[in-house]
């Protein structure tokens, strides 16, 4: 990360080199004397550099110059530096009172141009001109998203400065949610032939289903299989979401099954299905700002253009929250008669139905003894059902992200898969079960429409035997 900023913005401050020398800025450019910085060092060169002699010109060189001393900062001076943003350079409370009285005892129908533009800007204050400053620069609008990253570390703190660093983070969800509009993204496929750096940030930033090697992610990369990732202009090296999709005949219901590095590659104008079984976002300072929603839409309408003979769109999702909820719920799970009986056998002792089951899930390699897959299948998977479609947040929303996600996209919960992900992490965070969401291009509208109004949940008929 730091030769990143070292190359970029210490280019650019040569570039203007000759401005910066015009003030009486003294920014450290070496670790060592940045190190003896406090925050009232930090506050005056931020306020240095927000002083303008020389125009905007030489504003970029400084402000790169501050980007660059911000990378060298320990994580404290970091914290002190975007206090000093929130607290110092924040909107003038009185200069907005005063301007909010001018308006309202105007006596005009109309409000007043300057005064309203005036109130505008003060609304804003110094730290949004910074901010915005910072992302002209190139690599600009990447550096804002890393240190957006700090802030939003800093406010899970809870400290006595969270609620002036929330105000600063309105100002980056602000910039964010204009700057990262759908207008503004690029849709590129990512093959095998891409760029090598490219190919090595999808290994890096793979959250669902980790790349294990170079062969892995070629596997995944293969003729049946596609690879769609969205870009930002001012970001052309930096995916911001991508998806990888199987190209396969039917609806998958096993994540070994498809990253089968041995298993044949098929024609894929064989296919009739195509299975979004990853999707990661890349960006964690971009938190808030939704991608993944456009992103399967839009694959969907080019998958379809280039391959006709798709028919059936489907996802093979985890269900991250499962297990989370399931050890810590208060309801009760029924198990037959039969299985409940071989449990008490195999773990020695009598208790109820869902220690009987939590203590299954203990013992190592039950998942590989079929007569007790087979006796708790039917129990977990009626669990799991009532996990997706009844357990709400205070929102009214499905409990697990996952499933918040794709039904508010407008699919349909379609398929429960047992022992879907067989993986450590499979079991961890739900038993080995992974989902299948149906995203029939006749109904998305509509169901969308029922859960964003209603919350409704389009289910698929075997999903509601289940919950019976």
């Amino acid at each position: 990360m730091n030769s990143f900023f070292d190359r970029t913005f210490a280019t650019v401050k040569d570039r203007f080199k000759g401005f910066i020398g015009s003030s009486d800025i003294d920014i450290p450019t070496d670790a060592a004397s940045a190190e003896q910085l406090d925050r009232n060092d930090l506050r005056n060169i931020i306020a240095a550099c927000l002083d303008t002699p020389g125009g905007e010109y030489a504003a970029r060189g400084r402000i790169a110059a501050l980007v660059e001393l911000y990378n060298l900062l320990t994580e404290t001076q970091k914290f002190l530096f975007l206090v000093s943003l929130a607290k110092d350079f924040g909107p003038n409370d009185q200069e907005i009172k005063d301007l909010t009285t001018k308006l309202l005892e105007d006596g005009d129908d109309r409000l007043d141009p300057v005064t309203l533009n005036r109130l505008r800007s003060s609304l804003f204050g110094q730290r949004f001109d910074l901010l915005t400053l910072i992302g002209s620069l190139p690599k600009g609008v990447k550096a804002l998203v890393d240190m957006r990253v700090d802030l939003l570390k800093r406010l899970k703190a809870k400290d006595e400065s969270s609620t002036s660093l929330q105000a600063l983070d309105g100002d980056f969800s602000f910039l964010f949610s204009s700057w990262f509009d759908l207008g503004f993204l690029q849709l590129e496929p990512i093959s095998w032939s891409s760029p090598a750096s490219l190919l090595e940030k999808l290994i890096s930033y793979e959250a669902v289903h980790e790349i294990r090697s170079w062969s892995d992610l070629k596997n995944r990369l293969e003729s049946d299989r596609r690879c769609y990732a969205f870009f930002h202009p001012r970001m052309p090296e930096e995916p911001l979401i991508f998806v990888e999709v199987a190209l396969v005949q039917g609806i998958a219901n096993s994540v070994q099954t498809l990253l089968d590095e041995e298993a044949p590659t098929m024609d894929p104008r064989e296919a009739d299905t195509a299975v979004f079984y990853s999707i990661s976002n890349t960006q964690a300072g971009l938190k808030g700002v939704s991608f993944g929603n456009f992103l399967i839409k839009m694959v969907v309408e080019d998958l379809k253009r280039d391959l006709p003979s798709l028919s059936t769109f489907v996802t093979l999702s985890p269900i991250p929250g499962f297990m989370n909820w399931l050890t810590k719920s208060d309801d009760e799970i029924e198990l037959p008669e039969k299985t409940k009986l071989l449990l008490e056998r195999l773990i020695g002792k009598a208790g109820s139905d869902k220690e009987l089951l939590l203590s299954l899930l203990d013992r190592k390699g039950w998942q590989n003894k079929k007569i007790l897959t087979d006796a708790v299948q039917q129990s977990f998977s009626k669990l799991c059902a009532s996990y997706l479609v009844d357990q709400k947040s205070r929102k009214n929303l499905p409990l697990d992200p996952v499933a918040r996600f794709h039904l508010g996209n407008g699919a349909r919960l379609q398929q429960i898969n047992w022992l879907g992900d067989t993986s450590k992490k499979g079991f961890q965070q739900s038993s080995g079960f992974m989902v299948n969401y149906l995203y029939d291009l006749d109904f998305i509208e509509k169901n969308h429409e029922s859960f964003a109004q209603n919350g409704e949940i389009a289910v698929s008929s075997s999903i509601r035997k289940l919950l019976k």
